[in-house]
Formats: C-alpha cells, structure tokens, sequence
C-alpha cells in the first residue's frame, strides 16, 4: 500500500524539523526569509550529503553528521548558483559558434540542404534503394517544423512572405535549440562534421558525443537544476592523451561536474570565444566543507594549474 503524501508544514515547523535533526541554526528568522524564497524541497539536495549514512546499509539517515549549519548548506545552494549562470554564460558562445559554423558549410552545399536529406549525410535516410528519410531525420524535421512555426522572430516572418515560409539553412539553425542542432550535426554530410570538429581537434564522432553531453548541462544550468555533485551517464568521447593532453584532467572525471566543465573550457580555448575566466573564477569561490570538500565534483587537487584552468 502506498504512502498518503506527506503533511504540510509552515517554515517554523521546517525549521523545527531540521534542528530536531541535528542541523545547526544559529539566526531563526534569517533561515525563515530563504525558506521563504528558496523551496525547503530544492534546498534538501543540498543537504543530502550532510546526512549521516546507515552503517549497515549505506542508506541515508534523516539526522545530519556533527557541526553541520543551515548557513553552510546555504553557502552550497550558493555557489551552485553561481555555477549555474556561469556554465549558462560559457555555453551561449558555444552555441552560437556551432550554429554558424554548420549553417555556413551546409549552406555551401546547398541552401535548402536541411529540407533534403537525399543531401545530407547517410543517418538521414534509411538503408535501401528507397532512400527514404530516416527516422532520426524525420524526428528532427518534426522538431523544426515546430520551432519554425511558432517563430516570431522578424527574419522567420520575412521569410514566409518573400520565400514561401523556407528558410536558408544559415537563418534555419537560428530557430532551433541546441538539441535539434544536435541532431543536424549527426545528420549533416560526413565532411561537413569533420570540418568543424577538426577546428577543436575532435573526431566528427567525438563532436557530435561532446555536443549531446553539453546538451545536457545546458538543460541543467537553464532549469535551476542541481549542479555541483551531479553524477553525468553520458560520457563523450575523448582524443587520446597523446592528441590532446589537455583533456586528461577531463577523462578521469568525465561523470562529474569537473569533467564536464573541462570541455566548455577546451571549446571555449580552442575557438577563441567567450570568457575563460568565468568557470576557474566559480570553482575558486567553492565553500570550505569537511564532509563536501571540491574533489566531490571530482576537482583534482592543483586543477588551478592545469593548462586549461590557469586564469
């Protein structure tokens, strides 16, 4: 049987809870005034890790480990904050970058490249003499269509007077987001991907594997989502260490925050774009923790004098 959801509590009794287990709040009525703007439920995650663990089954307790304060989980809420708008702010550039290198060599090919996947590279059609598109390219027709239609950008209206509502590919990857662009590199010709990805040292299948990842901390940095101790599935693809000794800090956390900021880094060196001083500025700014010290986002010690880090 199914628990019955849990009962509503004010923030005095939240506080109440917390302090009955164990965690330290010195200034009462300044813990009300953030319970009042930041959800008691968003702030548990923060708090997860300062729970004491179950000895018998490494579960989490609902008591918290000795000396943890509300004033230190806030500092972690905080810098997360941070580290969200600033991986937010390193990734536009990237964005844009991408979408004008593939709407460029697309477009070189053919303008309309992207309505024609008999043009595009072979995951955009199926297998056979048919050469029907496929459904991956299909998918990302659908996905386009959508964000075409309900354009109401000034060059999307233009277009659909003047042109018959087709856009030119260079002004087509302005209205989709970053994952149908995604999807437009997998599916773009074979030199197409090859010539972008070789502009950051990549393989065309390590790009378009760096390019999903990234996708994914976007969608986390742009939907307040906890960022600090996330564990990442999906690993991208990395040139050896003998190609790119610069990602080596990366290979060893690839599953960790440190590692997927290591490859905003890198695109952002390589392509000259943006501000690489915006993520090792953040991550100086971590806040000291016996119980969460910065290896938790799987930081190695002197990362501050990797190359790519050195600020």
């Amino acid at each position: 049987m199914s628990q019955p959801s849990k009962i509503f509590l004010s923030h005095e009794q939240q506080i109440d809870l917390l302090q009955s287990r164990g965690m330290h709040i010195e200034d009462e009525v300044r813990a009300r005034q953030v319970l009042e703007r930041v959800n008691y439920y968003r702030l548990s995650g923060y708090w997860y890790s300062y729970r004491e663990l179950n000895p018998n089954n490494g579960q989490r307790l609902d008591t918290f480990v000795d000396g943890v304060s509300f004033e230190e989980v806030l500092s972690l809420y905080k810098f997360d904050e941070r580290l969200r708008v600033g991986v937010f702010t390193c990734l536009i550039p990237i964005e844009l970058a991408i979408r004008s290198m593939l709407g460029y060599e697309l477009g070189r090919i053919d303008p309309l490249i992207h309505l024609k996947p008999e043009l595009l590279g072979s995951p955009a059609r199926e297998s056979g003499p048919a050469n029907q598109p496929s459904a991956t390219y299909r998918k990302w027709k659908h996905l386009y269509d959508k964000e075409f239609s309900r354009s109401r950008e000034d060059f999307v209206i233009h277009h659909k007077k003047k042109y018959s509502g087709q856009l030119p590919i260079w002004a087509a990857v302005e209205v989709i987001d970053w994952g149908a662009l995604s999807y437009l590199y997998q599916l773009s010709p074979i030199d197409v991907r090859d010539s972008i990805a070789a502009r950051i040292r990549l393989t065309a299948a390590q790009l378009g594997s760096w390019l999903k990842a990234l996708n994914i901390v976007r969608n986390y940095s742009a939907h307040h989502a906890r960022m600090f101790n996330r564990v990442y599935a999906l690993k991208p693809k990395l040139p050896t260490a003998q190609d790119v000794p610069e990602l080596v800090s990366a290979a060893k956390a690839l599953n960790r925050t440190f590692g997927q900021l290591t490859l905003i880094q890198y695109i952002l060196t390589e392509l000259h774009i943006g501000d690489t001083t915006v993520l090792p500025t953040v991550l100086t700014t971590y806040p000291h923790s016996k119980v969460l010290p910065l290896s938790h986002m799987g930081v190695p010690v002197g990362w501050n004098r990797l190359p790519l880090w050195i600020h």
